[in-house]
């Protein structure tokens, strides 16, 4: 079983800009996929966020780094601007 470990920024703009419906949606797809075997379920990412990983869940992407017994999400957000925060915050 992995931890669950959110960049600041996670909490603090990305979780509460999320639409209520989503929100339910994609936090049991954090407990469920990435608590247990992120390797599997998520796709590795290319150049500049090479050694991250990401996540669909509809619409949305969470964008994350597997560590040794942690699981680092860095961005929670649409598809159409996820990759553009998530190359800010590398």
């Amino acid at each position: 079983m992995f931890q669950i470990v959110y960049h600041f920024l996670v909490v603090r703009d990305d979780i509460p800009n999320l639409p209520n419906e989503w929100k339910k949606k994609i936090q049991r797809a954090i407990e469920e996929r990435l608590a247990t075997h992120p390797d599997l379920y998520g796709k590795p990412l290319r150049r500049s966020l090479r050694g991250y990983r990401k996540l669909r869940v509809g619409d949305y992407r969470v964008i994350f780094r597997i560590g040794k017994e942690s699981v680092k999400i860095l961005v929670i957000q649409h598809r159409s601007v996820v990759y553009d925060s998530a190359e800010r915050r590398v």
